[in-house]
């Protein structure tokens, strides 16, 4: 879990980080991230001598942005969590913003890092860790959909008849090219069970032939699902984040050929690693925040 506490401007003032509590299942786990929110609070108190303006809160899984409501989160074993409502009684009555943990990523990242510069705020976001997931950035904001599920280029189809995905289609992109992925397939490659997509990486960087192939297809999986999300969004710029961005040349190289290998008639647009690292979804729960306090405000006249 990662907390901070946010400028109007975006400037973290204080940040903190606690393992995720996992004793006492799914009510335990809730349980931990309400007392961590509230020792932030109290944090900002001392520091300040303050309120604060307003608090985000991020999660993976689907949600009901507008209810503030988690309505399945596998990693957390949460359903039906009414988030808003049980952060604004335990932060006495703060309004509470609850949100997507990579769309709220991508919003820092579009804002506050590697896509500032992105014509008219047009990006696509992408997260490669054990999965994958993706935000659409258009005009400063961050595109959520008719039914908050806008963004899950992950379950973009890439090989048909592939490997069957935990959502239950086969090919899709996360089965290829997640961090999960590629370690999966460099361990059964090199026969160490233990293998990561890192190990992966490094050995690929190395020059071994075999985790050269390995590799290959995994940025060959990515260039496909990248060039279906480019030509249905035209984004000015791709911003790729998550564990096996951290691979730096070894993968921003051969994808950027890969893509342009690609292209056909689409705008090409610039690929660049993320900025803000793992504090990205962590900062773009404070800018929800910061958002939703500005429409309370403009909605009270």
């Amino acid at each position: 879990m990662k907390a901070a506490l946010l400028a109007r401007d975006g400037t973290a003032l204080h940040r903190a980080r606690r393992a995720t509590a996992r004793d006492g299942g799914p009510e335990g786990t809730l349980a931990g991230v309400l007392k961590f929110a509230e020792q932030l609070h109290a944090t900002g108190l001392d520091l300040y001598a303050r309120e604060p303006a307003a608090a985000g809160i991020v999660v993976p899984g689907i949600l009901d942005e507008a209810a503030g409501e988690v309505r399945y989160a596998a990693n957390l074993g949460w359903r039906e969590v009414p988030l808003r409502r049980l952060l604004s009684e335990r932060l006495a009555g703060l309004p509470v913003a609850v949100g997507h943990d990579v769309r709220a990523g991508g919003l820092a990242e579009g804002r506050l890092g590697a896509g500032a510069g992105a014509a008219d705020g047009r990006f696509l976001f992408l997260a490669l860790g054990t999965g994958i997931a993706g935000a659409i950035g258009i005009d400063g904001r961050i595109e959520a959909g008719a039914h908050s599920g806008a963004g899950e280029i992950g379950h973009i189809i890439v090989r048909p008849g592939g490997e069957r995905c935990g959502c239950g289609q086969r090919g899709c992109l996360e089965t290829v090219c997640s961090a999960a992925a590629v370690g999966r397939a460099w361990a059964a490659e090199c026969g160490d069970p233990r293998a990561t997509a890192a190990d992966a990486a490094r050995a690929a960087a190395a020059g071994d032939p075999a985790a050269g192939r390995v590799w290959q297809r995994a940025v060959d999986g990515l260039a496909d699902g990248l060039l279906v999300g480019i030509t249905l969004l035209d984004p000015d710029m791709v911003i790729v984040g998550g564990g096996l961005a951290e691979a730096g040349d070894t993968l921003f190289v051969p994808l950027r050929e890969a893509v342009a290998a690609r292209i056909a008639f689409q705008h090409h647009p610039t690929i660049v690693p993320a900025a803000l690292g793992d504090a990205a979804g962590c900062l773009g729960a404070g800018l929800l925040a910061w958002e939703s306090r500005h429409h309370d405000n403009s909605a009270e006249g």
